[in-house]
């Protein structure tokens, strides 16, 4: 049976159970909290208590494994993650690899690779390679997947870097890919011509956000290439409305595509896109957006949308383990 690295070491594919598929715990700006969060809107105890609590509380509904995708540009930190994998047994933590950011790269890898000012190989692959079969800094908690972005400006010079390098990465270990997309733009489509060019299997990637779309032509030629629909921003309502995510789905499991989705919410635990206003605010304004989403109200939606029991396993299990084999 293959294994995939977690925050605990590895487990068993077969054991990971139902799976939500892109969540956080945090998303963080690290400089601005380090500088301006502290006695204001972050607290750390607080914060890792408050989601030990949240991730006990999924765990209870059924839920055995949490995919993060924050990385470099999301404030991934994980010796934070690790105090709150120790805390919730009951629940897998798998990490990624790789880089958020739309335009250009950070200054790190700015000026540092083949034809820039520092003429070299790229740190972008080496630092994903790294995370990936030697563990995240000293931690020893090895990236199980690599992460990457393609939004709405498409394959600028920098994210079109990131994207080959998170490609290379992908071939010279196997690791599975999530990419960010754009579904108003459909830049889902760009993404995977451009891993297809670079060797990449894309059955092993997971298109972020397609779920944002309820286009169906577009939706079936990503899944056509063998790629696998992120049906990933439950509670997200304007963005699209839940209603429209379920009908979507249905209608693709109709359609024969059930082996080419997973689910999930993009929630976190915090956020500081909206400061210390997270607590309050998002409930307001995304009430729905919460990691409980999906099995306390989308499962029952899709089950009376005519999505079969068969159809759930696989958009929960049997799709998140194949993922990572």
């Amino acid at each position: 049976m293959p294994t995939v690295p977690t925050v605990r070491g590895q487990v068993e594919v077969g054991d990971l159970g139902q799976t939500l598929m892109h969540e956080h715990i945090f998303a963080l700006s690290t400089e601005h909290r380090d500088n301006y969060g502290d006695g204001d809107w972050w607290d750390e105890e607080f914060r890792v208590a408050d989601a030990i609590g949240k991730l006990k509380a999924v765990a209870a509904k059924g839920v055995r494994t949490i995919v993060d995708p924050t990385v470099w540009g999301l404030g991934r930190y994980i010796p934070r993650i690790q105090r709150i994998a120790d805390e919730v047994p009951e629940l897998n933590i798998i990490v990624a690899t790789g880089l958020y950011f739309y335009d250009q790269p950070p200054h790190p890898y700015k000026h540092r690779g083949p034809g820039l000012l520092m003429d070299m190989p790229d740190p972008m692959i080496d630092d994903m390679v790294r995370d990936l079969t030697r563990g995240i800094s000293d931690t020893g908690v090895k990236a199980a997947f690599i992460k990457c972005v393609v939004d709405e400006r498409g394959l600028t010079e920098g994210v079109e870097r990131m994207c080959r390098a998170a490609a290379q990465a992908h071939v010279r270990t196997g690791a599975p890919i999530t990419v960010h997309t754009d579904a108003p733009s459909q830049s889902g489509l760009p993404a995977l011509d451009l891993f297809a060019k670079e060797g990449v299997d894309l059955r092993k990637v997971v298109v972020g956000h397609a779920g944002d779309s309820n286009d169906l032509d577009y939706l079936r030629r990503l899944a056509d290439t063998g790629a696998i629909l992120g049906m990933d921003r439950f509670g997200l309502d304007m963005y699209n409305p839940t209603e429209q995510r379920v009908a979507t789905i249905a209608a693709l499991c109709e359609l024969g595509y059930a082996d080419r989705m997973v689910l999930s919410h993009d929630t976190a635990c915090f956020m500081d896109y909206f400061g210390g206003e997270w607590d309050e605010g998002v409930p307001l304004v995304a009430p729905n957006w919460r990691y409980d989403h999906i099995h306390d109200d989308v499962l029952p939606a899709l089950r009376a949308s005519g999505v079969t029991d068969a159809h759930l396993e696989q958009l929960l299990v049997t799709n998140p383990a194949r993922y990572f084999s």
